[in-house]
């Protein structure tokens, strides 16, 4: 932890130091990820999401109930989400609450619609009203896009769409934000952005339907590891390199500088590999003993087959580069589980390590 600290005032980023941050949907992943991450940093933390819906998620196995201010509510309930906010008075907000998964929406259309479109109209119209926010990092996705499958990194400035609701549904997220800033915060303290980020991959996602939960849960129980599309491309990140885009970006922000506008947080090229590459890779820093056979399940509703981001914009503007390269990021996310499942490191530890390491590097 000293070590940590040390890093920290050597890159300034004390900024964080006492500031009323406030993170709706930190008990995901991601979520629990940037809450840890800004309590290290010494910030005011306060969530606002859904109950975490399995025992061993990330948000519980860090105990960040007992470390941030931490409210259980639904990003619908108006009234409730309001009363929350005004009561914590945030300087700073990271919008993370949303129905992520692009195969639940196809199970749960309207509540994915209703959660990622509606959901962020009900923050924005709160945050209008609320004179101490001065910036607001609305997390979409790299899935906003009108995807063509043509291998071309998206830019910032390339149209919205989306053939499944999910994607449809952070689309509209996109859209609803730009209204928003367009017809209430030209003129406020507060300014708004976006932020699409690549495949995010990392310790402590036990998350349903996702490649890597999916891969660990094989690895433990030794059955064979099942893909549904080994050959679709993506932009793998590993979680820390957005998660300090977002920092990046809200710091700017806040500084009342024009950064307020969508962003693309994604890996080098290296990063843009097949499902089917990355698994092998997984599978052999993890160690296993047996062999693993990788059978395709044709069987799948329609999902994106080549994405890929175009960076050049948060490289030239915030500064920003992504850290770990896709080997080390794989490296670092199969270490992550082997060490919490066969040498029962904590969550906590083993998440401290990933960040001081990430803090080296910068």
């Amino acid at each position: 932890m000293e070590d940590l600290v040390k890093n920290i005032v050597s890159l300034d980023l004390n900024f964080w130091k006492d500031k009323r941050v406030f993170i709706t949907g930190h008990t995901g992943f991601k979520g629990s990820w940037l809450s840890i991450l800004l309590n290290k940093l010494g910030s005011e933390v306060y969530g606002y999401a859904l109950e975490p819906s399995k025992d061993n998620a990330l948000y519980n196995e860090l105990s960040l109930s007992s470390s941030i201010n931490s409210t259980f509510g639904n990003i619908l309930d108006y009234q409730f989400l309001k009363k929350i906010i005004n009561s914590c008075q945030p300087e700073i907000i990271f919008h993370m609450a949303a129905q992520p998964l692009v195969r639940d929406s196809y199970v749960i259309p309207l509540e994915t619609i209703q959660t990622n479109a509606i959901g962020t109209a009900n923050l924005l119209d709160i945050v209008r009203g609320t004179p101490t926010v001065k910036a607001l990092v609305n997390i979409t996705t790299d899935k906003c896009y009108e995807n063509e499958e043509l291998g071309i990194p998206f830019k910032e400035t390339d149209p919205l769409g989306g053939r499944d609701p999910y994607s449809a549904s952070k689309a509209c997220s996109e859209i609803i934000t730009h209204a928003f800033r367009q017809s209430f915060f030209l003129n406020s303290n507060c300014k708004i952005a976006t932020a699409r980020a690549g495949n995010v991959i990392g310790g402590g996602d036990w998350s349903n339907n996702r490649l890597i939960p999916d891969m660990v849960m094989s690895l433990k129980e030794s059955r064979n590891i099942i893909l549904r599309n080994p050959n679709s491309i993506r932009p793998w990140q590993h979680v820390l390199d957005p998660l300090f885009g977002y920092i990046r970006l809200a710091e700017y922000l806040s500084n009342h500088k024009k950064f307020d506008s969508a962003w693309n947080f994604g890996p080098s090229k290296q990063g843009f590999i097949d499902v089917y590459n990355l698994t092998k890779k997984f599978v052999s820093y993890w160690e296993f003993d047996e062999e693993i056979k990788i059978e395709e399940n044709l069987q799948e509703p329609y999902e994106s087959k080549i994405l890929k981001l175009d960076i050049s914009k948060a490289r030239a503007e915030l500064n920003w580069e992504p850290i770990f390269d896709i080997d080390e990021t794989i490296k670092i996310t199969s270490e992550w589980y082997k060490n919490f499942y066969k040498d029962g490191v904590s969550a906590e530890t083993l998440c401290s390590q990933d960040i001081s390491l990430f803090l080296s590097r910068l």
